[in-house]
């Protein structure tokens, strides 16, 4: 149990850690590409006030912010106000690579200007801008070009700026990133380890005073218990039995099987539970703990069907399964409904092995059933100590299931509570 618990915390811290991190990663490298993305857009927009032309002189501006007038014959029609450029380095003039496409209302190209870039040629760049005036795209990307479409004197205007260098230092801080995240979440991740067995230290050691109280206090227990029985005995020879005598008797034994489940689900709750594992027929031993509740469903006006796949076998601690099938068979028995048939079926599927046990309730439980598995656990007047259950038996089941790395779980249908053990 302390392993698991142990697991458990590793995994929440690491989820924890993993989330936090793919948050700040996701949030920091999307404001990186926006930034990168403004400052290209920046640009366009600059170039694009000149008419498809960079001002040359944009680095050399004074404080007076003339803005450079627009080259004669084009007058600006938007009549803008002249954009702040002071932020821009004074080398963007001979480090910004760009080409324009001009077409005419249809569409047809009227002029391409490579001048400021080497790495596209004239007939690649009309065959970049023929789809985006199909499609009537006015901004975006194309491979790594980013584009803008403005339109003046009738014509209109397709600026390409090269973006290679800002999305290769993207990119390049993109995957940096990634690498430094997950090399962190590996040192976390042994810190994490190393240091939750100092956390779940305490837990340890109350559990395990825990396990030392119940199996201590169930020794204790076994003397009185016998001194009661033996005294209840004697009673009963001198003056006879009496209905005072059988009550003491029915609390002894009652009192003596709880201790005892009580020992038992400590021991297979326990990290390493002490099985002592074999290969054995789990079909017999299946058949030849069932048979004895036949008669037992049968005073109670209940039948009890078992089908039982021949030849099965199992590796593993025979006594702890044959507990397991017994106090399932018990349970289904006491809380079954009046004149209610139970099914117990034992098949193989693959190397599984899948034990069944089927019975009809007449109401349907108001919690989920799997809470039943839970130590002390009753939910209602159907399932208290009147019945003669103390509330442990289906966490021992539980308990001898996952000691033998199975899996167990219950389910409300159609009327019916159906138990389901894989091994």
């Amino acid at each position: 149990m302390i392993s698991t618990l142990r697991r458990r915390f590793i995994v929440v811290a690491m989820a924890s850690c993993i989330a936090v991190l793919s948050v700040l990663l996701t949030a920091i490298n999307i404001s990186n590409y926006h930034s990168a993305i403004s400052k290209a857009d920046e640009l366009l927009e600059i170039i694009a006030e000149n008419h498809g032309q960079f001002p040359e002189d944009m680095g050399n501006q004074q404080s007076d912010d003339h803005s450079p007038a627009p080259p004669k014959g084009k007058p600006d029609k938007a009549k803008k106000e002249p954009r702040d450029h002071k932020k821009l380095s004074p080398e963007a003039p001979f480090t910004t690579r760009y080409f324009t496409v001009t077409l005419d209302d249809n569409g047809k190209v009227l002029m391409v200007d490579i001048e400021r870039i080497s790495a596209i040629t004239e007939d690649e760049a009309t065959q970049m801008v023929q789809p985006l005036y199909e499609k009537s795209k006015t901004l975006g990307f194309v491979g790594r070009y980013r584009y803008k479409q403005i339109e003046q004197d009738g014509e209109i205007l397709y600026i390409f700026l090269s973006c290679e260098s800002q999305l290769a230092s993207f990119t390049s801080f993109l995957w940096i990133s990634i690498a430094i995240s997950a090399a962190g979440l590996i040192l976390i991740f042994v810190l994490v380890v190393f240091f939750s067995h100092l956390a779940m230290k305490p837990v340890a050691e109350n559990y395990r005073k825990q396990k030392q109280f119940i199996t201590d206090a169930g020794h204790e227990l076994k003397t009185p218990l016998t001194i009661i029985d033996a005294n209840t005995e004697v009673l009963e020879m001198m003056n006879g039995e009496n209905e005072w005598t059988a009550s003491i008797r029915n609390q002894v034994e009652r009192l003596s099987d709880f201790t005892q489940k009580m020992v038992v689900l400590s021991r297979m709750e326990e990290d390493k539970p002490r099985l002592v594992m074999s290969d054995f027929s789990l079909s017999d031993a299946v058949e030849e703990v069932v048979q004895p509740f036949v008669p037992l469903a049968q005073s109670k006006g209940k039948n009890l069907t078992l089908t039982v796949e021949n030849g099965l076998s199992y590796h593993g601690d025979e006594t702890a399964l044959r507990r397991m099938v017994s106090l399932l068979t018990d349970n289904a028995i006491q809380y079954s409904s009046p004149q209610a048939t139970i099914a117990l079926q034992l098949k193989a599927n693959g190397k599984r092995r899948i034990l069944t046990v089927t019975n009809p309730i007449q109401q349907p439980p108001a919690e989920n059933p799997e809470r039943w598995f839970e130590r002390f656990y009753r939910a209602d007047s159907s399932r208290n100590s009147a019945s003669g259950g103390h509330g442990i038996g289906l966490s021992t089941v539980k308990a001898i299931v996952q000691a033998h790395k199975g899996k167990v779980s219950a389910v409300y249908q159609d009327g019916q509570i159906i138990f389901t053990v894989i091994l």
